[in-house]
């Protein structure tokens, strides 16, 4: 009896087989797809007249008076002209956007862990450092990018008035699959990726700010909480710890700040290419002459208005990222969470 559970003893502690890592790795995959689209979508219904704000703010063009005093008076103008509803005009795109976004950020961000553990950079037995988060985060966005890109423009498009009347009422608003199918008839599959640099600049830089964000706050919390960690009892020890995710859960609203943390840090720090990324992709399909290049449309906007014109909107969309960014983050946690203990 007694071999027989020094056996047993022996049998369960032996680490996981290739195999069975994979199988986790697997899982772990399905997840971030999973609970990142559900987080994404719900956060997307919480900014998107924000966004739509934002959109208007920054697309004004250069040779007319600007429309728009301030997100305020867009708002007012919007909703006098348009109702309520006309801030969520086009969601359809953005929602698919923003499960495709927010899933791709999560599983992409595993992907680039498990590439500096394969590397040897890192230890898998041990918790990576801060500046591989940052790092992490910058591939989970690098390759977002190509995602997003092609769902911003046609949301881009739909947000934007295209024409109207001369109290400024909208008279037209394109539906999505008008939008793209006009944009492949006029510029093929390619012209679904017009300001791809402008979007690669944001999401490598605030992804990276994003994940980063939140991972630091996190950590600064726990320190606070308590100089030691304890995993959790439902996590194997033979397992290893690779981010925050993997312990102890904070304090609701300790989660809450580190994400909306992460959606300030985002917004803020790479917003000029996200401005030129707009203006690039709110111009008509029907201009004459090849489409201005993204140093070209950057250099335009601050010959014409300086710095304050590439940081149009950014006000707004920094506000509305820190309730959208926690949301999205509690959830995930917490759908990661609730998993792992069933």
């Amino acid at each position: 009896m007694m071999a027989a559970a020094t056996t047993t003893t022996d049998c369960c502690t032996q680490p996981p087989t290739t195999a069975v890592k994979r199988k986790i790795l697997a899982m772990d995959a399905i997840e971030d797809i999973v609970f990142g689209s559900i987080a994404g979508v719900a956060g997307k219904y919480i900014e998107y007249p924000f966004d739509t704000v934002k959109v208007r703010l920054q697309s004004q063009p250069d040779h007319l008076p600007l429309r728009y005093k301030g997100p305020l008076d867009c708002f007012k103008q919007s909703i006098r002209s348009d109702g309520v509803l006309g801030l969520y005009r086009g969601i359809s795109a953005p929602l698919l956007g923003a499960a495709l976004e927010t899933s791709s950020l999560f599983f992409w961000e595993r992907v680039g862990r498990e590439s500096l553990f394969a590397a040897g950079l890192y230890q898998r037995e041990k918790a990576l450092p801060l500046s591989a988060l940052w790092l992490t985060g910058a591939i989970s966005g690098a390759f977002t990018s190509l995602v997003l890109t092609p769902v911003e423009l046609v949301k881009c498009k739909i947000q934007v008035p295209i024409s109207t009347s001369s109290d400024g009422m909208v008279k037209t608003a394109p539906k999505p699959l008008a939008v793209i199918r006009e944009v492949f008839q006029h510029q093929g599959i390619r012209g679904f990726w017009h300001g791809q640099l402008g979007t690669l600049i944001r999401e490598t830089g605030g992804c990276a700010a994003w994940f980063g964000s939140k991972e630091t706050v996190t950590m600064l919390f726990r320190h606070l909480n308590s100089p030691s960690i304890v995993l959790p009892p439902h996590k194997p020890a033979n397992l290893p710890t690779t981010s925050s995710s993997d312990l102890l859960p904070l304090p609701l609203w300790q989660q809450a700040l580190a994400g909306a943390s992460a959606g300030m840090s985002y917004n803020f720090l790479f917003f000029p290419a996200d401005t030129i990324k707009s203006r690039m992709q709110t111009s008509s399909i029907h201009d004459i002459g090849p489409k201005k290049a993204f140093w070209t449309e950057g250099v335009a906007i601050w010959r014409q208005y300086g710095l304050k014109g590439l940081y149009r909107g950014c006000g707004i969309t920094v506000a509305r990222s820190a309730p959208s960014s926690a949301f999205i983050f509690v959830i995930f946690d917490a759908l990661k969470a609730r998993f792992h203990m069933e």
